[in-house]
Formats: C-alpha cells, structure tokens, sequence
C-alpha cells in the first residue's frame, strides 16, 4: 500500500497570477517510488490549525522532461492551494504519496494515432503530461488540444503550449475557447457545450479519425463533451476521463434507515486488509468502509472523499456493498471488484475488502 513520503521543493513559479507550478524532488532514496505515468496525480497531505488536509494535484511534467512537477490553481477558501500559492518556498519539504491514476494509455513508439484532449481551466495539468509525452514518444501521432478558460488571462501554461506547436508543428494544435474575451471567430467564445463540440467537429476537428479522447474539467462540461463524442461514434473506451471538480464537495448522503433496522440489522462485520494484515471489526451499514477502517485506527489511503479520485480504492472480496458516486473508476475496474471505499456502504452482514490489490 503506498503510504507518503518527503519531497523537497527544488522551484516555485507562476504560470498565471492564482496558479503555480511546483517542482519536486523525492529524497530518502523514493525517487523510484515517483516514477509516474502521464496523467496521473499526486496525493498531499498537510496539517492546518491541527486538521489534517488532503489534496490531490495532476502531474503537469513529460516523462521525458527529468522533473516531477505539478500545477496548482488558488481556489478561493481552499487552505492548501492557498499556503501552495502565498507561502510554499523553495527548500521546503511537503509529503506526498506515490503517483496514483488510470488518466492515460498505452503508448507504441510505432502508432500513428490522432488523439484529442478537452482541458477547463486547471484540468489542463494531467492533460498537458500526456500531451508532452505522446508527442516525444508516439513520434508519427497528432494531437489537438480544445482549452476552455474564462479569459487570456487565466489560461494556464499558455507560453509552454505556444513552444510545444512550434516544436511539434503540424502534429500539435490548440483551439482556445474563452467564456468572457471575444475572439475573431464567435464559435470559439462562451462554454465549450454538446452543441459547440457538434459544431466543432463540423468545421474544425476530423472527429472520424480521432483515436482517443481525453477529457478534464469541471463534470457539467465533461458530461456534454462526452455525449457529442459518443453522438459521434466515440465509444466509452475511447474517452478518458479525469474529474477535478464534482458536485459533491464531500460524502454523499445516504438514505434514511429506519429505528428498527438501526438497532439489529444495521450492523456489518468487516474485515479489512491494509499492508498485509487483517483486522476485523463491526460497523454500522450507513457508515463507508474508509470511514469505518479509519475510525479503527487503520491508516486508509484517501484523498478527497467525494469520489473523484481513486487514491481510496480497494477490492471487494466478499460481501456486498454500494457505492453510491464514482467518478474515477473504470467499468473494468468495478466489474473486477474494486470499489471506492469513501463512497461503499455494506449491504450484506459479512464484507471483505482488500486495499493491498
């Protein structure tokens, strides 16, 4: 199970005013355990006024660029993002656990594929991994990038995008879509929607001969983005997901149960494996396995609590449960077993779960 280790800050910068990009080093002899693949993130963990906080933020880095760095967008009230920003220095220590995630597939030195990648606002750190790594590794594949940001001034990474044309010139196009700046063309102003996607691969994206698609960004976006992909004969293992913002800032709430079956029915004997060892212990059916095991003092991986990464994955080995949101899990993954246990509730007496596969 990966549990966190210490990285040193060796560079800090802006790539616009609320966002940072931070390079990392791993020390302690973990720079193997920080071998990444594009797409995937990191999991951070931070004391704030005695609380400890987890946050989960996308490689931005190449594979082939020889550094680990991640990007960071300043939300409003968000206690890491806002330390990262204001008051994260060079020199300092963070701790983070091992890069996690399924954003991504294979590459073959030999394809020539046409990929495309949808990217809202912060979304384009894990996108902008891939994007570098399959133009350096795929030498013969096309990649284009359709970017949604408010206005210039929030679009991340923009000069980085600008160099990467150029160094891939006809292999590397970006489509700027921004909400509040006018642009010369008027279909590429407002929210990149089903209809705008419709129309874009009506006048400007070979959508027929697109591979693989990649979408990260807020869910209302990514949902009409999919449709069209879909309307368009996209099937679901062509599109790639990877939700950096959900509806549900925390655990869903689960349906009421009644008085009766509160006091006997109510009760689930679990049995969870973490690290190689077992333990065992009874919890009550309307409580998640994450939060269970964490009440029993075992030291669960999680990150954000909502189902939208997968760092609280685990397998289902026997029992039943529910999982009642998943933003991060492939179909495969769930018909395999594996759940995220943030949002599992047993459903049967008897659960069995293994956090070690």
């Amino acid at each position: 199970m990966a549990r966190f280790h210490d990285l040193e800050v060796t560079d800090i910068h802006k790539t616009i005013r609320d966002a940072v990009v931070v390079t990392l080093k791993p020390v302690n002899g973990a720079a193997s355990e920080f071998d990444f693949t594009q797409g995937q993130y990191l999991t951070f963990r931070r004391e704030f006024e005695g609380e400890e906080l987890r946050r989960s933020y996308s490689i931005c880095s190449g594979k082939d660029d020889g550094v680990l760095q991640i990007g960071i967008k300043r939300v409003d009230g968000g206690a890491f993002s806002t330390w990262a920003n204001e008051e994260l220095k060079v020199g300092d220590t963070v701790q983070a656990m091992p890069p996690m995630g399924g954003f991504h597939t294979p590459l073959d030195p030999g394809a020539e594929k046409q990929y495309l990648g949808f990217a809202g606002g912060s979304g384009i750190t894990p996108v902008l991994s891939i994007i570098k790594t399959t133009l350096a590794r795929e030498p013969r594949s096309e990649f284009t990038l359709v970017y949604a940001n408010k206005g210039v001034n929030t679009i991340m990474f923009r000069e980085e995008l600008e160099d990467l044309k150029n160094l891939y010139m006809g292999r590397f196009n970006v489509l700027h879509i921004l909400e509040t700046d006018a642009q010369e063309i008027e279909l590429f102003t407002g929210l990149v929607t089903e209809e705008k996607c419709t129309q874009l691969f009506e006048h400007w994206i070979d959508i027929q001969h697109v591979d693989t698609a990649f979408i990260c960004g807020p869910e209302p976006m990514m949902l009409g983005i999919a449709a069209a992909l879909r309307a368009h004969g996209l099937s679901d293992a062509q599109i790639k997901f990877e939700l950096f913002a959900s509806a549900q800032p925390g655990r869903a709430k689960r349906k009421a149960v009644s008085a009766e079956a509160a006091k006997g029915g109510n009760q689930t004997r679990a049995a969870v494996t973490l690290d190689g060892s077992t333990q065992s212990f009874d919890m009550p059916k309307d409580l998640s396995i994450l939060d269970a095991a964490l009440q029993n003092s075992l030291d669960a991986p999680y990150a954000c609590k909502a189902g939208v990464c997968s760092t609280c994955r685990c397998r289902v080995l026997e029992g039943e449960v529910e999982m009642v949101a998943n933003h991060a899990l492939e179909d495969y993954e769930v018909e395999k077993g594996y759940v995220l246990s943030c949002q599992a509730y047993p459903l049967t007496d008897n659960v069995v779960v293994d956090y070690d596969q």
